[in-house]
């Protein structure tokens, strides 16, 4: 198959310096019997090797071509770190790959499902890496609440694997945060969509902390859902109906009990359950503060520390330009014009 269009391909890596040269030329070879044109853009995520010695490498005069790298200062998670290459890509569509998951010898099949006509392609690989029982089990339990919430199951219905139109990246630049809503809006944005499955044995084991995924979780539903806001006015309408059932319970034992006992242990039940609710309607409240505070004082969610690009482009040799220079007043050449067809 080959596709007259220009595709970019975006790698998100860190401390990978000794696979990156494989990975990119490996990617390189498919990509040139794939497209008309196209890029490799990698996002180094703060990596702490020598990776970013490597790729300066690759992009240098005997490197590869059509290669642009991002080096981030810090770490940050997986989907802002993706969204550094997608807003900073040229390509008619632009494929986000996992270099150590996802194979890249299946993004002809998804190119083919993009060229018919569908705006965002995803692909789930159905091997996955060997993970632990408790993040699996976190895990589980996070999509099924997101699902319940906003109505999209992430990990089957949004994988990390996927190749976005250009019309897709430009509608999720309008949004205030995009690297926040990238994970979801892909699925959600009302565009055409395939979700495609395939098999292929990850390149590496692929070790995820679970506490920086309960975070990155707790970030998406806090600021991608309306659930928990609304679980506060659940919360708050339960509390109310509560009340009132229970004062007309104590109006009822006080017009029909002779004998009533000493409040005190009704009035105990009635504290202790209003607490309970209480601290629930706290807790949720408290992550939203919490998403609030860290929106208001963390400033950009990332920085590129460096940037630079090959110094081949095949693009750029693909288009025919005419330099005309004319003598200025002292014998100096000075550009008149530019000719190009």
């Amino acid at each position: 198959m080959f596709f007259p269009v220009f595709l970019s391909v975006v790698f998100v890596v860190r401390n990978q310096a000794r696979d990156l040269e494989a990975i990119l030329k490996d990617a390189a070879v498919v990509m040139a019997d794939l497209v008309s044109d196209y890029e490799l853009i990698v996002v180094d995520n703060a990596s702490d090797d020598d990776s970013v010695a490597v790729l300066k490498r690759l992009a240098g005069e005997q490197g590869l071509p059509n290669l642009q790298v991002y080096a981030l200062t810090k770490e940050v998670d997986s989907d802002t770190a993706s969204w550094v290459g997608l807003e900073n890509a040229l390509g008619d569509f632009v494929a986000v790959v996992d270099p150590l998951m996802d194979d890249i010898g299946f993004l002809p099949t998804m190119l083919d499902k993009a060229a018919s006509g569908a705006d965002v392609v995803f692909a789930s690989n159905l091997q996955k890496p060997t993970q632990s029982w408790a993040y699996k089990t976190c895990l589980g339990a996070f999509n099924a609440l997101y699902k319940w919430s906003n109505g999209v199951h992430l990990a089957k219905d949004a994988p990390q694997y996927r190749l976005l139109s250009k019309r897709v990246i430009n509608f999720m630049l309008q949004h205030p945060m995009p690297a926040l809503t990238y994970r979801y809006l892909p699925a959600t944005g009302g565009f055409a969509r395939a979700n495609l499955s395939y098999s292929a044995p990850p390149k590496a084991p692929q070790t995820k902390r679970l506490s920086h995924s309960i975070d990155r979780g707790i970030r998406l539903l806090v600021s991608t859902t309306k659930a928990p806001m609304r679980l506060v006015t659940a919360l708050s309408l339960f509390g109310a109906v509560s009340n009132l059932i229970y004062s007309i319970y104590v109006i009822a034992i006080g017009l029909l009990k002779a004998d009533v006992a000493p409040g005190w242990v009704t009035l105990s039940l009635q504290q202790s359950g209003m607490f309970f609710l209480i601290s629930l309607v706290l807790l949720v409240l408290g992550e939203y503060i919490l998403q609030m505070a860290r929106l208001s004082n963390e400033g950009p969610l990332y920085h590129v520390a460096q940037e630079f690009t090959s110094s081949v482009m095949t693009r750029r040799q693909k288009l025919n330009i005419e330099d005309v220079r004319m003598p200025g007043p002292r014998g100096e050449q000075v550009n008149d014009s530019m000719h190009s067809s």
